[in-house]
């Protein structure tokens, strides 16, 4: 014999929304903005242009596989260096690198591939020992989106 009771469905149903809700928001969170990204990476910092080197080529046939490279300048010393970002515009998450040079590494440059979804700015971030971040904007053209899913 089953018994109706609408208390139980009303929990079952709250319970069922709450982790629904949860499942749903990192994926919301991952489309903020650009700069708050950026904000959440330098601790509400706003990055001075500059000491930071983005390297990528402003338009792209593909962006399915864009090499992209990352570099301080040579008068930041690596034990300065706290670590060395890299965000995007328009794809749908704003994070896509981040990297963490030890003292063995000689000095900071790192070099990648990356999707694109479509035209967008990069932005390279370098945040340091004392807090201070560096950074450099590149708007890319892309011809052949990728990430369109």
């Amino acid at each position: 014999m089953t018994v109706f009771d609408p208390q139980r469905r009303h929990a079952l149903a709250l319970g069922t929304g709450l982790a629904a809700s949860l499942v749903v928001r990192p994926g919301a969170a991952a489309t903020g903005d650009l700069a708050a990204a950026i904000a959440t990476f330098t601790g509400g910092r706003t990055p001075e242009p500059g000491r930071v080197r983005l390297d990528i080529s402003t338009l792209v046939e593909s962006g399915n596989a864009v090499p992209v490279t990352l570099s301080v300048d040579e008068g930041l010393a690596l034990p300065q260096l706290r670590s060395l970002a890299l965000f995007n515009e328009r794809n749908p998450q704003r994070d896509v690198a981040c990297f963490r040079f030890g003292p063995a590494a000689g000095r900071a440059w790192a070099a990648t591939r990356i999707r694109l979804a479509t035209s967008q700015k990069l932005v390279a971030v370098a945040l340091l020992e004392d807090g201070s971040a560096f950074s450099h904007t590149v708007d890319v053209v892309v011809t052949l989106a990728a990430c369109i899913e």
